[in-house]
């Protein structure tokens, strides 16, 4: 039998009989539906009480279905834990662009502040001249 790590608490396995405990004599009765979450089609039909082979037949088929239903319940826990990654693969995506995006903007305003450090720098050295210079024509005027 496969086996799962998680069985969801929303979602209860029912079913009608233990393939264990079950006598090889029990009645047709019994044997309505024991796979209620399963489709029509594939249902376990009721045995023939009166013969050992008709059980067997039942009891297997009823472990095959008791086996499709749990892969059927792991394929759905796998499927929601794909969504759950898609959706943090995505998040992570977005995050990794957004520092992309912060990492170029940075860059940007890095040699801008760059820029406008040489330019005030130059202004000043300018400002210092025409000081000189204005000192100068004040002083021989």
């Amino acid at each position: 039998m496969i086996t799962t790590a998680r069985v969801p608490a929303d979602k209860p396995v029912r079913i009608a009989f233990s393939l264990n405990d079950s006598p090889d004599d029990a009645s047709p009765e019994n044997f309505s539906l024991a796979f209620p979450e399963l489709e029509q089609q594939l249902q376990p039909l009721p045995p023939c009480h009166d013969s050992k082979e008709s059980m067997q037949v039942y009891k297997q088929h009823c472990k095959i279905a008791e086996e499709y239903h749990e892969v059927k319940k792991e394929i759905a826990l796998l499927e929601e834990r794909k969504k759950e990654l898609i959706a943090r693969l995505e998040q992570v995506e977005k995050e990794s662009m957004d520092a992309a995006q912060l990492a170029k903007e940075y860059a940007e305003l890095t040699e801008e502040n760059r820029t406008l450090k040489l330019a005030q720098t130059q202004c000043v050295e300018q400002l210092e001249k025409l000081r000189i210079q204005y000192q100068k024509r004040q002083g021989s005027s």
